[in-house]
Formats: structure tokens, C-alpha cells, sequence
């Protein structure tokens, strides 16, 4: 199992928090998980200008997958593009440059 720390950014630094936005966050990834992503648990936590996940996946064996980042990358900005909610609130993650200096699929 690999476990991800990420986060996105507020559009609008400030504005008030609902307590109900960590778990929709959450809901979103799990309704926009493909069986690639390896996603196990997320969890998350509202800050004034961010939103934080820690992601849980599962380790994949083939040498052709993505590693955990790219994974948890490719998940995050997936949800984000097709979830109001998450478009709403926040900004698009930029994109990700993997260990060996190319950016996720």
C-alpha cells in the first residue's frame, strides 16, 4: 500500500467553509476512481486555502503502471475537472512531474 498526501488550491482563499465539503471532496474521488487508480481510502481536511487528501493505494507490481504521485495525480485532477463541486471551489492541480522528469499520462 502507498500512501499520497495532496491537496488543491481555493479559487477563493477565505471563503467560508461548509462542514459537509470534506466528505463531498471525498465522495467526488470515489465516484471518479477508475480501477487503475489502485484508490483503497481517502480522507480529507479543509483549510482556509486548501483542501488536504491523504490517498491510500495499493501498490501496483507491473513496471508499465504509474507511480503512487502520478497516480493520485492523474485521480485528483480527473475528479476535479468533472465534479462541479470540486471545479467550483477549486483550482486546477498543475500538472505533475514524475521522479524521472516526465509528466504523468
Amino acid at each position: 500500500m502507498e500512501i499520497v498526501y495532496a491537496s488543491l488550491t481555493r479559487r477563493h482563499p477565505g471563503a467560508t467553509l461548509h462542514e459537509s465539503e470534506a466528505a463531498e471532496a471525498v465522495d467526488a474521488l470515489w465516484a471518479h476512481a477508475q480501477p487503475g487508480d489502485g484508490l483503497q481510502h481517502a480522507s480529507a481536511r479543509l483549510e482556509r486555502d486548501r483542501i488536504d487528501f491523504l490517498l491510500y493505494l495499493l501498490t501496483l507490481d507491473t513496471p508499465t503502471a504509474p507511480g503512487p504521485l502520478c497516480r493520485a495525480h492523474i485521480l485528483i485532477t480527473r475528479s476535479q475537472k468533472n465534479s462541479l463541486g470540486l471545479r467550483r471551489r477549486y483550482l486546477t492541480p498543475a500538472p505533475h512531474i514524475d521522479d524521472s522528469d516526465h509528466t504523468c499520462p
